[in-house]
């Protein structure tokens, strides 16, 4: 018998709610990476339309419960990443620690006209010219993070290096330049459709956007990079002393009446 059969009268609305509710008991009970049935079971077994049974999935993407891969299918979502700030690792040397193989999708990497944020970082003059080079991050195969990084020219060499299964920083350090020092900040933002799309994410996604300048081992700020990490995949975690208590002075100032 099929699961919900009877029930087509219901609104698409409803239905996607009782599908959402059913899939819910599934990742309860399952285990992280298991897959989940097709959109096209779903629909299926529910008398529904791809749309709706669509809807559903999405729902529980949003929310960090399930991954969708790209002509693999749907699966229940693995415990996100967490790295620990203080220690500057590149992505590669990251991944390689936790055990998983990362890996990158060259989107582009050649010479450009720095932007004003470039040239901000870089404490270049108007106009130069950066190496720009542009990635999409995976680990064990799963779209994590989109980078674009801005590079002095002098670091030009670096394009000759193996930049999808190599890392950027020992490409770096090869030429002559070592990653000593980062500075940078965090901030979120939702994905624009094209972010999302490669990201494997639904629109509208949230990102964890960090924004880093690296300076080499003669203090020459020599990469200013941009990484969106999908939020539901990836976690900063930040230790912070709390500072000690300060007591306000005394105010002998008259208590006004009530």
């Amino acid at each position: 018998m099929r699961v919900g059969q009877g029930r087509g009268s219901e609104k698409s609305a409803l239905r996607y709610q009782e599908i959402e509710a059913w899939l819910r008991e599934i990742i309860l009970t399952g285990r992280p990476g298991q897959a989940l049935p097709s959109e096209v079971e779903i629909a299926a077994n529910f008398e529904v339309s791809r749309m709706t049974a669509r809807q559903a999935v999405l729902n529980l993407m949003r929310e960090g419960l399930v991954d969708r891969r790209r002509g693999a299918g749907t699966f229940i979502a693995k415990n996100p990443l967490h790295r620990r700030e203080g220690v500057l690792l590149s992505f590669s040397e990251d991944m390689k620690r936790r055990g998983l193989k990362p890996s990158s999708i060259m989107v582009s990497g050649k010479k450009e006209i720095a932007t004003s944020e470039d040239r901000n970082a870089l404490g270049l003059k108007d106009p130069s010219s950066v190496i720009v080079i542009k990635r999409i991050r995976l680990a064990d195969g799963t779209p994590l993070a989109l980078e674009r990084v801005a590079l002095l020219a002098q670091c030009f060499a670096v394009l000759e290096e193996d930049l999808v299964n190599g890392s950027l920083h020992a490409g770096l350090r090869k030429i002559g330049f070592q990653p000593t020092l980062a500075s940078g900040w965090l901030k979120a933002r939702l994905a624009t459709t094209q972010e999302a799309r490669k990201l494997d994410l639904p629109s509208k996604s949230p990102l964890l956007v960090e924004t880093r300048v690296i300076e080499d081992q003669n203090g020459v700020a020599i990469e200013y990079t941009e990484t969106a990490y999908a939020a539901n995949r990836y976690v900063v975690d930040i230790k912070l002393n709390c500072a000690p208590a300060v007591i306000a002075p005394f105010s002998a100032a008259p208590i006004a009446p009530a």
